[in-house]
């Protein structure tokens, strides 16, 4: 993440208005010209799905030609994307996401000659279809392994919505301001990822640590604080995964958490959809930034837009944004193969929580754990290249978060800036990896609710 120093923020800060809140109702009518017979009607439903409201909000635009004649095509086009969509959660239950028909397929096969036909015709490019293709196999793989006893309409029901958000990427594709609030409507963004990713999780070997202290960062939210999670970062799936394992007790934290987002969640065809259901602030990793020295300049930049709306979100309150300091996913030890959270940037930890202090809203940061990486597993090297292999499985996942850090206690016997800097982004990440190691003892140590602690409780909330 590009550093930008607190005095180039002030002036926002001071600002009078807050930013508006994550919320995407309560628009009026726009108006929007367009050039005299332009068909518009093509362009409507990606305008609704950009800015992120309903079909009724949509059929209040008024297209005019430069004539000033109003253009019925809204209505027509609205109607034309009327039908619900339906995807399947891991019991086999059905949960309407969205208002643009789906591909009506009646089997996996018909499915996959469906993106065959695509490349054949040159509508799709043979190693984008290759990718999907790949993408079917692993994930009906996955969901055999769980044993589902409804697992080939998962499959097909869940791989069918997927494609076709793909698919309409491919055509139309979107492009993610710095600041990105889940789209919910028309298409249920959110609820896609969610029920697409939730039968690749065994939940009878996951766990939550310390879920009162998720509790607590709820009650914290209601008053107006903002919170922080400095974690480490596993899989592309780890928004999802946050939210499945706190959708029941604490639904604010699973539905409104924001993202600081790498570059690549937001530009690659197989995993943009998933990003459009959440809330992003779009960033370019570290880990990135010199891939190309001609686009470093461009980064930088775009990295301040992105920090300048974190900051004003900030200063509204009520925010619980997520960032992981360490600039990219985990990766296996070389050696030994076993998997470790990556090593904070005392840098990146710093200025989060130098911009969330300056911002006055009381800010509060929790040092948070995951382990999922089993269910989709990244590269094992960094890659430069957008479009990596998606490999997928079935399998338990953990997510723990510890007590609240505070930098002026953790860092009181230190007498240099750069000690303190070191010391606090040190301590968040041994907790971190305490948190992890437990976690990782329940799921693939098989000690499940036993290897709980005096500092980490586990528990799993879904149980009745």
């Amino acid at each position: 993440m590009n550093a930008i120093t607190i005095s180039h923020l002030s002036h926002m800060l001071s600002s009078p208005s807050p930013p508006p809140p994550l919320s995407t109702a309560g628009a009026s009518s726009v108006a929007i010209s367009a050039p005299a017979g332009a068909a518009c009607s093509g362009l409507i439903p990606r305008l609704d799905i950009w800015l992120g409201r309903s079909a009724s909000w949509a059929r209040s635009l008024k297209i005019k030609t430069r004539g000033g004649a109003e253009s019925s095509s809204v209505v027509s086009t609205i109607k034309k994307f009327g039908r619900r969509a339906v995807l399947m959660s891991d019991m086999g239950a059905e949960e309407e996401v969205g208002s643009r028909p789906l591909l009506q397929v009646q089997s996996g096969e018909e499915l996959l000659l469906y993106i065959r036909r695509k490349v054949e015709s040159g509508k799709l490019s043979p190693d984008v279809g290759h990718k999907l293709e790949e993408l079917y196999y692993n994930y009906q793989n996955a969901i055999l392994q769980s044993g589902n006893p409804n697992a080939h309409e998962v499959i097909r029901a869940n791989m069918a919505v997927a494609f076709d958000r793909m698919l309409l990427d491919a055509e139309d594709p979107f492009i993610f301001p710095p600041l990105h609030i889940a789209i919910r409507e028309p298409f249920d963004y959110y609820k896609f990822g969610q029920n697409y990713i939730r039968p690749l999780v065994d939940f009878r070997n996951s766990y939550v640590g310390n879920i009162h202290l998720f509790q607590e960062m709820e009650q914290k939210l209601e008053q107006g604080h903002n919170i922080i999670l400095m974690s480490n970062h596993q899989t592309e799936a780890d928004p999802a995964v946050i939210a499945l394992l706190l959708e029941r007790d604490c639904p604010r934290i699973a539905e409104n958490i924001v993202f600081l987002a790498g570059d690549r969640v937001v530009t690659d065809l197989l995993c943009k959809p998933f990003s459009m259901g959440r809330n992003l602030i779009c960033v370019y990793s570290k880990k990135h930034m010199y891939d190309d020295p001609k686009l470093t300049e461009m980064k930088r930049r775009a990295n301040t837009r992105s920090l300048k709306e974190m900051a004003l979100l900030l200063r509204g309150g009520s925010q619980i944004i997520w960032t992981a300091p360490s600039g990219g996913r985990d990766r296996p030890d070389p050696i030994t193969g076993e998997w470790h959270p990556t090593p904070f940037d005392a840098s990146s930890t710093d200025n989060m929580r130098r911009l969330a202090e300056h911002c006055k809203t009381p800010a509060h940061i929790y040092p948070l754990a995951l382990l999922c990486y089993e269910i989709m597993p990244p590269p094992r090297q960094v890659e430069k290249q957008i479009g990596e292999r998606r490999k997928i499985s079935f399998h338990g996942v953990g997510l723990s978060v510890g007590p609240e850090m505070n930098f002026q206690q953790v860092t009181s016997h230190c007498k240099e800036t750069e000690e303190g800097k070191e010391v606090f982004s040190q301590a968040l990440y041994e907790s971190v990896t305490r948190q992890y190691n437990a976690l990782k003892s329940a799921i693939d140590g098989n000690k499940g609710l036993g290897a709980s602690s005096d500092s980490i409780t586990l528990s799993q909330p879904w149980q009745p």
